[in-house]
């Protein structure tokens, strides 16, 4: 006998983009969500993460738009003193349970754990039990951007003879070896040595591996404030509209404070641009063993092949895995489409918002051709080029969301808005200029960014 789902939307991933739009979703609609995710529980790859991660961005970006991550409240000690709040891997996960139990207890909202969506049917990994979705529900893939972790994926590299680690298992060491030698350019390859560093190990003992140079945002003006998040917006647009090129636009950037690079000698050609805070950069620029020949092709036994040659390692030394692919750059396309809703960010970075804005369209909206048109998808950057085109796409989607007054309204009262003014906001000096700078250049900027991608292109 064949069960079938009682179900307007089958949400296929139970992480953070998923969470989000079924949050937006069902507060402002009556739909009947059933939320399917092959773990255990919510939160996605939250639950599979090094224990010592916290979130790179302000804890007000990130979550659902019902509930504020983190309260609001402020750090009031250490390197980042009066920055927003990042929370750690146990209070993600925390707040995601306490999520899914709020949307739960609405009464139209189910959660399968242990389960994959699969050809129209939802099928158990414990039971093998499969219940089919009805003609007409909704299926909405939160997996399209889904990130790959260490912790999940085998080195991108083959292993011969050397001790190689994935970075959760850092923590757990019952040993100290003679080196470490952390493979990777991106943020989980600072986090690792940051952590290292913290905990007194020599940075004489660490040898980094990196196969690129990469720029990152600084955090500092990656922030809840909207003078300070605004004026961000106006630095990024002035440098792009008096950028000759696309490295000058970075460097323009660099110089006035929101980009930041390890090594200034070096112009990186890495652009993912995770946030980082100058204390970290400042640690990790004590690290001064660093190999620079491409990816990392075997780990062998007292030694690394590399794509530019080999490079000679401790016999014992532990080899950090921190080189999962981490964001994925698949095609853009439709949000909505016949068969499936797409989940892709909208405005330029900030994943979670994006799957709530469509969520609250999803909600609000009949017709998928307005739906597409108010929500256009971005993707992430991984070059400069694409860094670039994603904040063009991101530039543009915003005009097109917010020129409705209900989604505008919408968007300015949920903190995961990066760009809001929260109602009742107080004017200032600093706010008025921020509005007046970007204002200024976002034309001129966008125009010439637009040129310079066009520009890189084979």
């Amino acid at each position: 006998m064949t069960t079938f789902l009682d179900a307007s939307h089958v949400v296929v991933g139970a992480g953070a983009t998923g969470l989000a739009f079924t949050d937006a979703l069902v507060d402002h609609s009556d739909a009947r969500v059933v939320l399917v995710d092959r773990r255990s529980g919510p939160g996605g790859h939250w639950r599979e993460a090094y224990p010592f991660v916290r979130l790179h961005q302000s804890s007000a970006f990130y979550g659902v738009p019902s509930t504020l991550l983190g309260g609001g409240r402020l750090q009031d000690s250490g390197p980042e003193r009066g920055l927003q709040e990042r929370a750690s891997q146990p209070e993600i996960i925390a707040y995601y349970e306490r999520a899914l139990a709020r949307l739960e207890a609405t009464g139209r909202v189910r959660f399968l754990p242990g389960s994959e969506y699969v050809d129209g049917e939802v099928v158990s990994l414990a039971t093998g039990e499969r219940q089919r979705v009805p003609a007409g529900t909704r299926v909405v893939d939160a997996h399209y951007l889904a990130p790959t972790i260490p912790a999940e994926v085998p080195p991108p590299f083959a292993v011969d003879g050397a001790r190689v680690v994935p970075v959760n298992d850092l923590a757990r060491l019952e040993d100290s070896p003679s080196r470490y030698v952390v493979v990777g350019s991106g943020k989980t390859a600072t986090d690792a040595i940051v952590w290292l560093l913290q905990r007194e190990v020599d940075p004489g003992a660490i040898r980094w591996v990196r196969p690129r140079e990469p720029w990152m945002f600084n955090r500092a003006v990656v922030q809840p404030d909207p003078a300070v998040f605004l004026g961000m917006g106006a630095d990024v647009w002035e440098a792009a509209a008096r950028a000759s090129s696309l490295d000058d636009m970075f460097l323009r950037m660099e110089d006035a404070g929101v980009m930041l690079r390890i090594d200034r000698s070096l112009t990186p050609t890495m652009a993912r641009c995770p946030t980082i805070g100058t204390w970290e950069v400042d640690l990790l620029r004590t690290v001064e063993d660093v190999v620079r020949m491409g990816h990392v092709r075997a780990a062998e036994r007292g030694r690394l092949v590399m794509d530019g040659g080999t490079a000679t390692i401790a016999d014992d030394a532990l080899v950090v895995h921190c080189a999962a692919s981490g964001l994925q750059i698949p095609p853009l396309v439709p949000v909505w489409r016949p068969d499936v809703i797409t989940l892709q960010p909208v405005r330029a970075g900030f994943p979670c918002f994006g799957a709530a804005l469509i969520g609250y369209v999803e909600a609000t909206r009949d017709d998928d051709t307005e739906k597409n048109r108010l929500c256009p998808p971005s993707h992430y950057g991984d070059t400069l080029a694409q860094w670039v085109e994603m904040n063009l796409l991101g530039g543009r989607a915003t005009a097109a969301f917010t020129s409705e007054p209900d989604v505008k309204a919408w968007a300015e009262s949920v903190a995961l808005y990066p760009g809001r003014v929260p109602p009742g906001h107080p004017p200032s000096p600093a706010l008025d200029a921020a509005r007046e700078r970007l204002a200024t250049w976002v034309g001129p900027g966008m125009e010439r960014a637009a040129a310079l991608v066009a520009a890189a292109r084979p």
